[in-house]
């Protein structure tokens, strides 16, 4: 057996074209998601049939949309090939755009919103990424991606009140029409195209997994945590620059200059969380006093005074929160998942991802326009208690490896042996062995097993 970790080599250039050009397009695109967050509320007032209801279902549309059709889009992309459908994508994405920027009323952008996100493809470029990589390199691929997701959030914070100066909010519509057709012409000419595609464990959801994933109460539970995560942000956005604007004095043109930095110093303070999570085996305890902190944000953004002061050192709180739980949920998510499921578990977990993202548009606008700005934040707070309940029950994650062995086998009783010797090795938690792909999953303990007793 040969470990594909271990294959001479690092990333060809092909594999790095591949994870690079791809994470560009993803960037793209959730760049042109993200900019209108920190601006959208600021503009809804001139639109046509303006409501705070409306308006946080403006900003969370996208979500629902997402949610219910990326992983059928991903399941399309096995079928007819992955460009076509990330093409689509994005020229569905381009299309909302160019409506919204068009739009002189708060339904049609809401139209134009659902739009945008039935242009999912996160599940095709994920599953292309694998198709263009080797399995001991598939991970690092998307690692590249998912950076590019953390990144691009951070830039639209602070392009989104720049931009919204300069073109304002249609023009930056028009200008994620603009970012996605450059993604459509990086799918065409920069993104390689696979000599193969078929489905990948590791990289996308299996619908004969669906019913065992959804059984793992552990991996629910992480799933109800993004979903609260991203509401709790959403709605956060559906007031928060009206309360810098008209609480703590900040004109919309220098909403940048409170972003930036707090970001900045945010993703700083979570680096000590993180190392102590992950290398000194801290998970759990760094884990809940990050939902601890996010709802010690979101308190305080309703009971303490407003003042440029406190908005600052809170929004610091709340990014540090939710930069170190955005880190760290997949990391739990890889960790919990069955080995062989993976990709399935992450096509939940994204799903329920961007369903947060509409639920907290839709709250956040419903409880701002019934009880008014501040009970957003309440709202935020108890949703994050609710999570820290739950969480408090999680068992202390085990601090496992999956490793993936290169397997030769020609009849499935061979297989089902294979997996009972390697399931009773020492520090083997979980094995799994797939004949027709001729690989052999492992969850290991690292300090308890030894690879030389491989058979």
């Amino acid at each position: 057996m040969q470990r594909l970790e271990h294959s001479e080599g690092g990333m060809s250039r092909a594999e790095l074209r591949a994870a690079l050009s791809l994470s560009g397009v993803y960037a793209l695109r959730m760049l042109g998601l993200f900019m209108i967050l920190p601006v959208f509320a600021l503009y809804a007032v001139e639109l046509e049939g303006f409501t705070p209801a409306l308006t946080g279902l403006a900003i969370g549309a996208y979500g629902l949309t997402q949610a219910l059709l990326q992983i059928p889009a991903g399941l399309l992309s096995d079928r007819i090939g992955r460009k076509p459908v990330i093409i689509g994508g994005l020229a569905l994405f381009a299309l909302g755009s160019v409506v919204a920027a068009q739009a002189d009323s708060i339904v049609v952008v809401i139209i134009a919103r659902a739009l945008q996100g039935a242009g999912a493809i996160a599940a095709a470029i994920m599953a292309l990424a694998a198709d263009l990589t080797r399995e001991q390199h598939r991970i690092k691929a998307m690692a590249v991606i998912g950076m590019s997701i953390g990144l691009s959030f951070a830039a639209a914070m602070v392009l989104g009140p720049l931009l919204n100066e300069w073109v304002g909010v249609p023009g930056i519509f028009a200008i994620t029409a603009v970012l996605a057709l450059g993604g459509i012409l990086m799918v065409i000419f920069v993104v390689p195209r696979p000599a193969l595609s078929r489905p990948h464990r590791v990289a996308e959801a299996i619908p004969a997994q669906f019913g065992r994933v959804l059984r793992q109460i552990p991996l629910l539970r992480l799933d109800f945590g993004i979903l609260m995560l991203h509401a709790i942000l959403t709605a956060s956005f559906v007031v928060l620059p009206l309360v810098l604007r008209d609480e703590a004095g900040v004109d919309s043109s220098h909403h940048w200059k409170v972003y930036l930095p707090v970001l900045v110093c945010s993703v700083l303070a979570m680096l000590p969380l993180i190392i102590q999570a992950e290398r000194k085996g801290h998970t759990k305890p760094v884990f809940l006093l990050a939902i601890f902190l996010l709802m010690l944000a979101e308190l305080g953004l309703y009971v303490v005074p407003v003042s440029l002061v406190s908005v600052v050192f809170l929004l610091f709180v709340f990014f540090t929160a939710f930069n170190l739980l955005e880190a760290m949920l997949p990391s739990l998510i890889s960790r919990v998942a069955p080995v062989d499921c993976r990709g399935t578990a992450m096509g939940f977990y994204s799903s329920a991802q961007f369903f947060g993202a509409f639920l907290g548009g839709m709250l956040g606008g419903l409880l701002q326009g019934r009880f008014g700005t501040h009970a957003v934040f309440l709202c935020g707070a108890t949703g994050a208690l609710l999570w820290l309940m739950l969480a408090l029950s999680m068992s202390r994650p085990e601090k496992l490896s999956s490793l993936i062995y290169k397997i030769d086998l020609s009849e499935s009783a061979d297989a089902v042996r294979l997996r009972q010797q390697l399931a009773g090795l020492a520090g083997v938690v979980e094995a799994v062995v797939v004949a027709e792909e001729g690989v052999a999953y492992l969850k290991v303990d690292k300090q308890r097993f030894d690879e030389t007793s491989l058979p």
